[in-house]
């Protein structure tokens, strides 16, 4: 694929961004993009390496090599048919995914992967602009009836392909504005919302109905759902945010990153905060507690406000700088990363355990912490705290930003009586996606647990297929 010599002939180059000064006072995307003749020098690179890893080392098997050649080749309308045969919405993962395609990408071994993610993302930005993406209205319809309980990546994935088939469907979402995570989980620096507006207006065109405003299992009773349809799946994501489960949590301005990272996303879309409910950093000392990707948005997030200084606490040891990849290629490796939002100025501490929160007037001032050590005892690792290792930090905003658990069971799941997995998900397999309630189904972050977009985009596709099957006895969509 490509050029047989072009990765010996060619060097890495990827996407810039603007700079940090100019980019922290909006909440705009700042990537820059390669130009076309960049990309097709870029897409000249993948090599013919015999075993393409990147395919298996992206959970929704994109066709890695075979788009890059067409890029390669100046063929882009072509790209963007290859490039959607097994993935719903590019553009969200081509801006948002971490790309484990080309940690697998077999040039990885010299540090030097194929810039995968950057020529998927312009092979659908491309798409849009030339008109290429148009609605694939279902010839005929089933008169089959599917209910969709969420409207984040796995529900939206299934929605088009399920409508596509001709099912009637219909996606519900609690929220005033459909997209889930995306919408409110996802800052607009990192991807602005019209792209999921794009998508909305296609899959409308496609028969989607799509209802925001309904709270099913809260408003609406989950039960509704069994008698009114043929086929429900359950895609509500896992919204549990793990807690901080010390003395001053209940303080004022200690709060879960997901209070306070939708809140902007509904500033940028023309939406007024309460002031009895607003967060803002704008002017305050910020803790950020988690090492993740939602830390990483709340450090982007309150840099934009103006704080006055960010600090993230990560509980973990500090990655390598590199990773040994005779030990971990063609595999997701734990290393060190740095975020655009990291380089836009925070200090970053690990191995620290939160020992207490402490405040003055009910409002928090204070963050006491401790130096912890890792071991391993009899083949699991232990954590300690390190004697005389205390310390504190002033705060005026703490962000809790430590993962997510499991999804609400409060309301639509209890209603429904879906039996749960050991660690709460909704038990389903990945082969028919069913719970153990007749004609329920489940995907994404509800069944696997807190995960990536582009998993989320696999198991969306997958469950629709099995609720092809279980409706019609067969299917011809994608797995």
């Amino acid at each position: 694929m490509g050029k047989p010599t072009g990765f010996m002939e060619i060097s890495r180059q990827d996407r810039r961004y603007t700079l940090v000064a100019d980019r922290v006072q909006h909440y705009r995307e700042f990537v820059i993009p390669l130009s076309d003749e960049e990309l097709g020098k870029q897409g000249a690179r993948c090599m013919d390496c015999g075993i393409p890893y990147c395919h298996n080392g992206c959970p929704i098997n994109n066709i890695i090599p075979d788009w890059n050649d067409l890029v390669y080749q100046g063929n882009w309308h072509e790209a963007i048919e290859v490039l959607h045969s097994t993935n719903n919405f590019p553009e969200f993962t081509g801006r948002i995914c971490p790309a484990p395609c080309e940690a697998a990408c077999t040039l990885n071994l010299t540090d030097e992967p194929v810039t995968i993610k950057s020529i998927e993302c312009a092979i659908v930005d491309k798409a849009w602009e030339m008109g290429w993406i148009q609605p694939q209205i279902a010839k005929h319809k089933t008169g089959r009836k599917v209910a969709i309980v969420g409207s984040g990546p796995a529900g939206l994935a299934a929605a088009q392909q399920l409508a596509r088939a001709g099912h009637e469907v219909v996606v519900f979402e609690k929220n005033d504005r459909i997209g889930g995570l995306l919408r409110y989980g996802i800052p607009d620096f990192k991807m602005e919302k019209h792209h999921i507006d794009r998508r909305i207006a296609q899959m409308q065109a496609e028969g989607v109905v799509f209802r925001p405003n309904w709270h099913i299992g809260k408003n609406i009773p989950a039960r509704q759902l069994l008698e009114d349809f043929d086929a429900v799946i359950l895609a509500g994501g896992s919204e549990q945010p793990r807690d901080l489960k010390v003395a001053g949590r209940e303080l004022d301005g200690v709060h879960f990153a997901m209070d306070f990272l939708p809140q902007q996303n509904k500033r940028n879309a023309g939406d007024s905060i309460p002031e009895d409910i607003s967060l803002s950093a704008n002017g305050k000392h910020v803790i950020v507690i988690g090492g993740g990707d939602t830390g990483s948005d709340c450090i982007g997030t309150s840099r934009r406000h103006g704080a006055l200084s960010i600090t993230q606490l990560e509980i973990m040891p500090k990655p390598p700088e590199k990773e040994n990849k005779t030990l971990t290629w063609p595999n997701w490796p734990n290393k060190l990363r740095t975020s655009s939002s990291h380089e836009e100025g925070c200090e970053r501490f690990w191995s620290v355990d939160t020992v207490s929160i402490e405040g003055r007037d009910g409002h928090v001032t204070q963050i006491n912490c401790v130096k912890v050590d890792w071991q391993q005892e009899n083949g699991r690792w232990v954590m300690n705290r390190v004697a005389g290792s205390e310390f504190s930090l002033k705060a005026d905003l703490v962000l809790l930003a430590m993962g997510f658990v499991h999804p609400m069971r409060e309301g639509l799941l209890e209603q429904l009586g879906v039996e749960l997995d050991e660690r709460q998900n909704v038990k389903a397999n990945t082969l028919d996606y069913r719970t153990s309630v007749d004609k329920v189904f489940t995907a994404g972050d509800m069944r696997r647990g807190q995960s990536l977009v582009v998993w989320a985009i696999r198991e969306g596709r997958q469950c629709a297929r099995a609720v092809d099957e279980y409706l019609m006895g067969s299917s011809e969509l994608p797995r």
